[in-house]
């Protein structure tokens, strides 16, 4: 099940490593993200919301979490969540522009997204194009950097920061891994282009309009969520189980 796929290689010695880098980035940048209702779509397994300051928050997901959706089409009202975290969602959306679409409706005027992305310029890359086997990670779509740059720059996104990590090279041998941890000290430096996982701060910009902010006293999470909005479904895919 592709569920237990991604739980499994996030125990591994790499996806353990992973997840320290993850963590370590979502954390800084959560931190310095102000707002009331923030919001993780996906890969459950990791609490990235831990270090937030935000009054409200949870987590979603496909069929875990306090709201479960799908990434294409989230329940939430327009204009109502302050941040968004997306870890590794759109390797294995469907349609990931759509989610994206959909990402820039709920978030409200001067909101914050938060992408993490496999950098297929890297040596990750380079195993997701040789390996491309049904298990997680390498069963997914990586997606460029430059293309999702340019996906949030047609929906009026202004990137706020855009830093790399994992640039160890991706042994499943615990040995070789620890062996490549080197180069993260030096991979920014060195190589910066070349992580293999890309992490983007985007903010949402709407010209022209005055940021009101409602009473959020009143606000809990079934004030939030609506009903979706009217789209043609895309395929199902277990792609996107991944992102529970």
């Amino acid at each position: 099940m592709a569920i237990e796929s991604q739980k499994a290689w996030l125990s591994t010695p790499l996806g353990s490593y992973l997840q320290a880098q993850e963590h370590a980035l979502f954390d800084s940048a959560v931190s310095n993200v102000f707002g009331f209702n923030a919001v993780q779509l996906g890969m459950l397994e990791l609490d990235l919301l831990r270090n937030c300051r935000m009054p409200f928050s949870f987590r979603a997901g496909v069929r875990q979490g306090a709201v479960n959706c799908q990434s294409t089409q989230l329940p939430f009202q327009t204009s109502s969540i302050d941040l968004l975290l997306l870890p590794h969602v759109l390797e294995f959306s469907d349609d990931p522009h759509q989610t994206l679409r959909e990402a820039e409706r709920v978030l409200v005027p001067e909101g914050h997204i938060i992408i993490s992305g496999f950098n297929p310029l890297s040596a990750w890359g380079l195993k997701w194009a040789l390996t491309r086997t049904n298990d997680y990670p390498w069963r997914g779509t990586f997606l460029s950097l430059l293309r999702i740059k340019d996906w949030l720059a047609l929906l009026g996104f202004e990137i706020v920061a855009v830093p790399m990590s994992c640039y160890a090279l991706p042994f499943a041998n615990p040995s070789w891994l620890n062996r490549c941890q080197f180069m993260d000290k030096t991979g920014s430096r060195w190589w910066p282009m070349m992580g293999g996982v890309y992490f983007i701060v985007a903010k949402k910009k709407v010209l022209g309009m005055r940021v009101i902010r409602p009473d959020w006293k009143k606000n809990r999470l079934k004030n939030l969520v609506s009903v979706p909005t009217q789209r043609q479904p895309t395929q199902n895919s277990q792609h996107q189980d991944e992102h529970e």
